[in-house]
């Protein structure tokens, strides 16, 4: 019963700690797919236009008419890349998904165009094979690195390199396959693709071979005044220089990323992106910035708050075992003052009195520590398999948990195996 504090104490302090490292590998995980000191520009489903018409021109009942506003293109990637020196590479993205096939196998996958810097970027590394050259990025060549899902599928009994698959209608030559990476919904949310099912191929063999949503041929022209906007394999119409009006995309570029080389320059930085895409854009904010390592960072510091106080509660209970000994110990200093007397009297010193009790507290607190080590680590593992939170349980938290359980049978047993020693022999002797 003594124990019984130590035990659980103990137990509660590595539990929440098993939990606190889960919570912090799960942000250091997602930071590494986020990638380190990122800003994410997407395409905005509507742009708000900072420059409105006034209230008298719509009394007057005069049609609002906005002007054609270019999505995110790679000039607004040169722009960027070249306007600020804080950055450290930009990695243009375009995404279509589609169907993938090779000898009679299909599945669905997202063709992904994108240049050298997105590997570098989101720290994403080869399993097997190699990157895109220089020259294959500039020519636009028909190459491609897989996904692992995409090589166990379209390839399961043979070595996809220098093989080749079908995207959509295009054949590519698979030329490497990235390592997996698990992506949560949390992930997914801050812009990060599940990279196992997807086609990576250079950005500018998507714009020459697939589809480029830039794209106006000024030369077909409507009856009307109209305009003809080609983008890829799809059409839609203009008139009057409105803005689009059937919905179509087009946004040349589907995500930006801004690698920045200091984690202090990313606000000012996406400011400064800000100004620029609004300039270029014609003051139509049709563009959505994010920063998910400060959302990253935010989190994480929740997280530590909240273990903060879970481990303060764990430590209140190590310091009620701890009472919990002085006091039993106090007790039995009274309950044995003739047991004390006898020792004293047959030649036990005072130290010899304090070194028995303080023994005894000592074994107490350390036989419950081990016991709630080993309570400890069976929760956690508990905790992991109903609930499905992550907990790691470390050597440092153990040591930790059962340093402090020794120190407080130490430091709680002192005080009554004092008061042991301190006893009148002669009285002690007298005491029925």
């Amino acid at each position: 019963m003594t124990a019984l504090g130590i035990i659980f104490g103990v137990a509660a302090v590595i539990a929440m700690m098993a939990i606190g490292n889960g919570a912090r590998k799960e942000i250091l995980d997602q930071i590494k797919m986020v990638g380190v000191n990122n800003i994410v520009i997407l395409p905005a489903h509507q742009g708000k236009n900072s420059s409105d018409k006034s209230s008298d021109d719509k009394q007057e009942g005069k049609s609002e008419q906005k002007k054609y506003v270019p999505g995110l293109t790679i000039k607004d990637v040169e722009n960027i890349q070249n306007v600020l020196p804080s950055v450290e590479r930009v990695s243009p993205e375009v995404i279509y998904n589609m169907q993938a096939s090779r000898d009679g196998k299909k599945m669905p996958a997202a063709l992904t165009g994108v240049s050298s810097a997105f590997f570098k970027i989101f720290n994403l590394s080869i399993k097997e094979g190699v990157f895109f050259t220089e020259r294959q990025v500039i020519k636009g060549d028909p190459v491609c690195i897989i996904g692992p899902e995409i090589a166990a599928r379209l390839f399961p009994d043979e070595n996809p390199l220098g093989k080749h698959l079908k995207a959509g209608n295009v054949w590519l030559q698979v030329i490497g396959i990235i390592r997996g990476l698990q992506v949560n919904k949390k992930a997914e949310n801050m812009g990060i693709s599940d990279y196992n099912q997807s086609i990576f191929t250079p950005l500018k063999t998507v714009l020459l071979r697939y589809k480029d949503r830039s794209l106006v041929n000024q030369a077909s022209l409507m009856g009307g005044g109209g305009q003809v906007v080609i983008f890829g394999g799809g059409m839609a119409v203009f008139g009057n220089d409105n803005q689009e009006t059937s919905g179509k995309n087009n946004n040349q570029l589907d995500k930006i990323v801004v690698q920045v080389r200091e984690s202090s320059q990313l606000l000012p930085t996406a400011q400064v992106i800000k100004k620029i895409l609004l300039r270029r854009h014609q003051n139509t904010e049709n563009f959505v910035i994010k920063i998910p390592e400060l959302l990253l960072k935010q989190e994480q510091k929740t997280k530590d708050i909240f273990n903060i106080v879970l481990g303060a509660i764990a430590g209140i209970s190590l310091l009620v075992g701890g009472i919990g000994i002085m006091n039993i110990m106090l007790a039995s200093v009274m309950e044995r003052i003739r047991e004390i007397g006898v020792r004293r009297a047959t030649g036990a010193t005072q130290r010899d009195i304090v070194f028995q009790f303080l023994a005894e507290s000592t074994f107490i607190s350390i036989s419950g520590g081990l016991i709630g080590v080993l309570l400890g680590v069976i929760m956690a593992k508990v905790i992991t398999l109903t609930t499905g939170i992550l907990t790691i349980v470390s050597f440092w938290s153990i040591l930790l948990s059962f340093g402090v359980a020794a120190a407080v049978g130490i430091i709680f047993g002192y005080l009554p195996a004092k008061k042991a020693a301190l006893k009148d022999p002669v009285e002690s002797l007298r005491h029925d």
